[in-house]
């Protein structure tokens, strides 16, 4: 039980959480009543809802009088919504349900009301309000979501949907839609102790949209810059009448182009749900989702003189030039995904968890690629023809037992799990323009598109297969009320097999590895918490590199202090975290060889992170971010020790805020913004080159009007030109140009 003072009334209080209960058919009983029922205050009484129990936590205030209250209000559920931009619990740190004050790591959560006034089009343009995090790192690009965090790229084994990863290698990859987004939550450092496969930076989990417990329409329409449009829908609620069963049903189709001349962005998207709750101890929900694409590469790669840099004749390549040609620049993907998430409470003690889902993509990926300029005067960009199928599977499940008790002396969360991967690819990837006929130029003058396709001959035909299984167990020790002690360790088996059918020959490795976390945090009376953690991580890789050889698994450590703060009575969030991390046997791609990747010796990346989240009143909403850190390879060639790996900014900046006018003639109008900085980063190993740095601003104006909301958003609102990254002086990329959309929403 904890204390906090409060403007408002015991009998205010009563009244809230009445309110809160009739969401899930408990409105006819009072707070006294459940408080009669409370036999374990410092857990919450459980109440039936979609996504499990709805805990109620018991809060002690002081009302009109000074005269002390107990009351029990909802507590937010981990996979459920957030109230504005503030968020109280997770599970992705400790897969338990666990406040953010008191988890000995970094972590950021963004909800569906800061996910709706961003109005992003891809997932990479929500995580950059976060500290530590860089979306899309190569650009905006339709085909995938990339990101790093920390300074590492965590795109490729760093990207989770409800805890189980979408693993994305080669071209076999997975991309979610914003509009089926619930929550993110945003883990920064090694979690492989929980999670096996991953990387040093930490993890993305995309919280899917679930059932509700209310009955919710809701239909959006929407467009703007580059003849985009769109239409969307989310319905949803309890599907009897006795409350065992919900469903929800969210979709969204867009259609338009984008940024670079006649490419366009079109996609279906359907999600699917139903949850099935036939008692208050067990919950089973069913998740899918089909997503269609039919788009293209925005981003080539270009040369660094064009584009960072003018060319000999003082120009740059306009960024919506697409070079790769519209009639061969094409990129096709169908995935799904299936699975669900099973809860059964056996008693005030245990509780077993199973996740399991079975997700699958199927791409084509054909267009010309940039081998850099082709004449003394660069005007004329030399390319070749690319060409990728993929088919990927992937299978996860996840089994995880709770168990919540206390031995006498101290009181404990323990967890068990076993958890399993299985990954399948069929990778084809083909090449053409080297022999016989080439490709045309692309002449930057006087852009001839529609040039003739040739001949792809096939290079890499692999047939890959990896497994994982692991094993793994946490306790969260009180040692005392305020301290806490969090003990993880993990036993991870993996095997990889490559299987080249064009050299007809099979490539097989082990690698078996114990992953731990350990953490300390103290929470003051006060809403202080001072932490400290270590945890190491192991990430086996899958496949081999260009040369048919397999690649070593990368490993390392993190050391990390930090404090948070939770001001009572105050809906407010301050995280400050220093870290310092190792990476060995880092991936790379070879300047010399874009096909190819290099394994560096050790990257170190050590900083400073800092993020202050707060709904300041019922109408005005903010969040900020400020990261800073010195990464560099530390073992290696000789020549690059002591440089920071290209394509990687090391200070960014971050601040958003909206607000909702609430009273008067204006009640009901509102207006927000943000602005992004992001530092400079190298376009070549030696780190002699840079990009530099550059500010961005977002704006949104909206208006909303009972149940009709109309919203104007702009991301790069001054429509600066810029180049996101470079990974060589042969392979930089454009970022977003200004994109304004207007939506017109209607919920009932």
């Amino acid at each position: 039980m904890r204390a906090v003072r409060s403007v408002f009334s015991r009998q205010q209080y009563e009244a809230i959480a009445k309110i809160a209960l009739a969401g899930v058919s408990f409105a006819s009983l009072t707070v006294a009543a459940f408080a009669q029922q409370a036999t374990s205050p410092a857990r919450g009484v459980g109440v039936p809802s979609a996504q499990g129990s709805v805990r109620l936590e018991e809060l002690t205030v002081e009302g009109q009088g000074g005269s002390p209250a107990r009351v029990l209000v909802a507590r937010e559920d981990p996979r459920g919504p957030i109230d504005g931009f503030v968020a109280k619990r997770t599970l992705t740190s400790t897969k338990t349900d666990t406040p953010l004050i008191e988890t000995p790591q970094s972590i950021s959560v963004i909800g569906r009301q800061e996910i709706d006034a961003i109005k992003p089009q891809q997932i990479g343009e929500i995580i950059n309000y976060s500290p530590g995090v860089y979306g899309n790192a190569f650009g905006p690009d339709t085909r995938f979501d990339f990101f790093q965090i920390r300074g590492f790229t965590a795109s490729d084994t760093g990207l989770y949907r409800d805890g189980l990863q979408l693993f994305n290698f080669g071209f076999g990859s997975y991309k979610v839609d914003p509009f089926g987004v619930e929550r993110i939550d945003i883990l920064r450092g090694p979690a492989a102790v929980l999670f096996g496969q991953g990387g040093p930076g930490g993890l993305i989990n995309i919280v899917s949209k679930k059932p509700p417990l209310d009955p919710l329409r809701y239909i959006e329409v929407g467009g703007g810059s580059f003849g985009q449009k769109y239409l969307g829908f989310d319905i949803g609620g309890p599907a009897d009448a006795d409350g065992h069963w919900f469903f929800r049903l969210t979709g969204i189709g867009r259609q338009g182009g984008t940024q670079v001349d006649r490419l366009d962005e079109n996609r279906g998207y359907i999600a699917p749900t139903f949850t099935y709750k036939p008692d208050g101890a067990t919950t089973f929900t069913f998740l899918s989702s089909v997503q269609y694409d039919d788009t293209g590469r925005i981003n080539a790669f270009l040369p660094y003189q064009g584009t960072v840099r003018p060319d000999v004749l003082g120009t740059r390549i306009p960024r919506s030039y697409n070079v790769q040609d519209p009639v061969n620049n094409v990129y096709r993907r169908t995935q799904f995904n299936l699975g669900y998430e099973f809860e059964h409470i056996f008693d005030d003690t245990w509780t077993f968890r199973q996740n399991l889902r079975y997700a699958y993509t199927e791409s084509y990926d054909n267009s010309f690629q940039i081998l850099g300029y082709a004449d003394p005067l660069q005007t004329q960009l030399s390319r070749y023809r690319f060409r990728a199928t993929s088919r990927a599977g992937l299978f996860n499940v996840d089994n995880n037992a709770v168990a919540r008790f206390d031995d006498g002396l101290f009181k404990h969360t323990f967890l068990v799990g076993l958890d399993y991967k299985n990954f399948q690819l069929n990778d084809n990837q083909a090449t053409g323009g080297f022999v016989g006929p080439t490709v045309a130029n692309f002449n930057l003058l006087a852009p001839n598109y529609g040039s003739p396709t040739v001949a792809a001959a096939p290079y890499l035909v692999n047939y890959n297969v990896f497994q994982q299984t692991g094993i793994y167990a946490q306790d969260q020790i009180k040692l005392t009320p305020e301290l806490t002690l969090v003990l993880s360790g993990r036993g991870d088996f993996t095997s990889n097999e490559v299987n080249n059918l064009l050299a007809s020959t099979v490539t097989r490795q082990t690698a078996n590895a114990g992953t731990q976390r350990y953490g300390l945090i103290y929470n003051f009376d006060f809403g202080l918490a001072p932490y400290v953690s270590y945890a190491s991580f192991f990430n086996p890789q899958v496949g081999t590199n260009f040369f048919s050889q397999p690649f070593k698994p990368t490993t390392g450590d993190q050391y990390e202090v930090g404090v948070k703060y939770q001001p009572p009575g105050f809906d407010a969030f301050l995280t400050l975290a220093a870290f310092d991390l190792t990476l060995a046997n880092s991936l790379t791609i070879d300047p010399t060889n874009n096909l190819n990747q290099l394994q560096l010796g050790e990257t170190r990346s050590r900083g400073f992170e800092a993020q202050f989240v707060a709904n300041l009143t019922r109408n005005l909403n903010v969040t900020a971010s400020f990261t800073s850190f010195n990464i560099e390879i530390t073992r290696g060639d000789v020549g690059v020790i002591g440089r920071a790996p290209t394509a990687t900014p090391e200070t960014l900046a971050t601040l958003f805020a909206d607000y909702t006018i609430p009273t008067g003639p204006w009640a009901g109008f509102g207006f927000g913004g943000g602005a992004r900085y992001v530092g400079r980063s190298f376009a070549d190993v030696n780190n002699t080159l840079t990009v530099p740095e550059r500010v961005l601003f977002d704006a949104v104006v909206h208006y909303n009007y009972d149940n009709w909301r109309l919203a104007v958003n702009a991301q790069n609102l001054a429509d600066k030109r810029f180049v996101s990254s470079c990974q060589s002086t042969s392979a930089c990329f454009y970022g977003e140009a200004r994109r304004i959309t207007a939506s017109l929403s209607y919920k009932w």
